[in-house]
């Protein structure tokens, strides 16, 4: 019983150390995962009209250039076009 415990609390000192995970820059010419829950698609980079939302877990090839805090590519899944999105998201 003491070793269960011990175990447990082991355990749980572990999962409550855990690094979380971050959110990077994307790389161009990789297809990257969303980490945010969502992520705008834009026609335009700095701001320019919305075409889109990619959520958490879709995924987006970055193409480049960089412009900004934007990066150019191609948003997969319901949006399928390409576009730009803040950089720093991707998993």
């Amino acid at each position: 019983m003491v070793r269960a415990a011990a175990a447990l609390a082991a355990a749980v000192a572990l999962v409550a150390t855990a690094t979380p995970a971050h959110a990077a820059n994307g790389t161009i010419g990789q297809r990257e995962t969303v980490c945010a829950d969502d992520l705008y698609v834009r026609t335009a980079p700095n701001d320019g009209p919305w075409m889109g939302t990619l959520y958490r877990g879709q995924t987006f090839l970055v193409k480049g250039p960089k412009s900004g805090s934007y990066i150019y590519g191609f948003a997969y899944g319901h949006i399928n076009a390409n576009g730009w999105v803040a950089d720093g998201w991707f998993c």
